[in-house]
């Protein structure tokens, strides 16, 4: 057998907390019923129903079973505060133009199995000369950038996150870009993508494989997704450029919150952020569920002075045809459709949605400089308060090879803004 280092996703937060359960079964359940207000299919439909939504009676640490039909609904508990209790019951699933759906809320000692369409893949290393080994967080300090360090400390350059359509990655190096994975598969891509068999740090996904490769280049962009500051008009990066030797962020904190079957979420806390003479505070979430080709991005900064922008990142490397902003549901859609990948070599579309409420128009970052090569679009954010956005990827190698047409692209991607848009009535009985 070859010599090759293997690494497994680490275990879910949510499962762990739940694994020395010995509760009995319940017999009893409630009543879930979801309604979808809106008169649009809404496919694989996102729905997180509150701990405090549901009654608990008895011993609540086991597991919570939906069905409906008889058939079980794909679903996972999520401890987001870390405190070792569950607080969301997430689930994905079909709704028709306004169907109401009843479902039986049941307990389960064993913890119920179901297809793993979701994953977060993070390695790192302590030293140059040492191993990559498989972990769930990190902290980064200003002076420990890729640069300064002498050697890339992290597998695929940070965490990479994915479901079973397409695939990113965070560059926790001090860069900060977001970055896309190709698939051509819906299965989950290789543990030892970016490490070799020796447990380096290696460059290996730029090459073809069966399930697909990273396609995106970023440059001195923050990639498809990433975030910047615009303080009296001028534009401040979230962290810094590969040449750089010192963060212009304190300390970066990363966690893998969830890791399951049909949720995946990360964590960043960006502390003391330096931007313009001021120290931010910045909180990012970065959550992924099935059958979307993106994943949803939500951003919280404390600090704020009030003569400060949001700016979204939209990376335009390559692109050569017009940027179409397009209103669709509750959002503003930024669609670019080209030869957006390396070498011009394939046609990606990228887009960004973010909320209509708050848009405020957008600017072209300049050619040379700290954040390059993009559209920068412009949100109006107030202190602490927090802002959605969804950064799409649809890639012709995909799953959905119709993503080669622009026009497809641009349909996807505005019917995509209004499922997001409709909203899913939850009642407990």
């Amino acid at each position: 057998m070859k010599n090759t280092i293997k690494f497994y996703t680490p275990i879910a937060l949510s499962i762990l907390i739940f694994a020395s359960c010995n509760a009995q079964k319940k017999s009893t359940g409630n009543t879930i019923v979801l309604k979808n207000t809106s008169n649009i299919e809404l496919p694989q439909k996102a729905i997180s129903i509150k701990r405090n939504q549901i009654s608990l009676s008895g011993d609540s640490g086991t597991y919570p079973v939906l069905v409906y039909k008889n058939d079980t609904i794909p679903a996972q508990v999520n401890d987001l505060d870390g405190d070792g209790k569950w607080d969301e019951l997430f689930l994905v699933t079909d709704f028709s133009p306004k169907e109401e759906k009843k479902i039986t809320l049941k307990w389960s000692q064993p913890d119920p199995k179901f297809p793993i369409k979701t994953s977060v893949r993070f390695g790192k290393r302590e030293a140059k000369n040492l191993p990559v080994h498989p972990g769930t967080q990190e902290i980064l300090m200003a002076n420990q950038v890729h640069k300064k360090l002498g050697y890339q400390k992290y597998q695929t350059d940070g965490p990479t996150w994915e479901n079973d359509k397409v695939g990113f990655r965070h560059y926790l190096d001090g860069r900060n870009s977001k970055d896309v994975f190709g698939k051509k598969i819906p299965a989950i891509t290789p543990e030892d993508v970016g490490i070799n068999s020796k447990g380096a740090v290696e460059d290996n996904y730029h090459v073809m494989y069966d399930w697909g490769r990273d396609i995106f280049p970023v440059g001195n962009s923050a990639g498809l997704g990433g975030f910047a500051l615009l303080v009296d008009n001028k534009i401040n990066r979230l962290g810094i450029i590969a040449s750089d030797t010192l963060n212009n962020i304190e300390k970066t904190t990363f966690k893998i919150v969830s890791e399951g079957p049909v949720n995946s979420v990360l964590s960043y806390t960006y502390q003391n952020w330096e931007a313009s003479g001021n120290k931010y505070q910045a909180q990012e979430t970065s959550s992924i569920w099935p059958g979307m080709y993106g994943y949803k991005n939500t951003v919280s900064i404390d600090g704020l002075k009030g003569n400060e922008m949001f700016l979204v990142t939209l990376s335009n490397l390559n692109n050569k045809n017009p940027l179409q902003v397009i209103d669709a549901g509750d959002f503003v859609c930024f669609i670019q459709h080209d030869k957006l990948t390396y070498e011009r070599q394939w046609i990606l579309g990228t887009a960004v949605i973010v909320p209509k409420n708050v848009y405020k128009g957008y600017i072209e970052a300049p050619k040379t400089g700290q954040l390059t090569d993009s559209y920068l679009i412009k949100l109006a954010v107030k202190n602490n308060q927090q802002v959605s956005y969804y950064p799409i990827a649809g890639w012709e190698l995909s799953a959905d090879k119709n993503f080669k047409d622009s026009v497809y692209f641009t349909n996807y991607v505005t019917t995509l803004a209004k499922q997001l848009s409709a909203k899913i009535k939850v009642e407990v009985k």
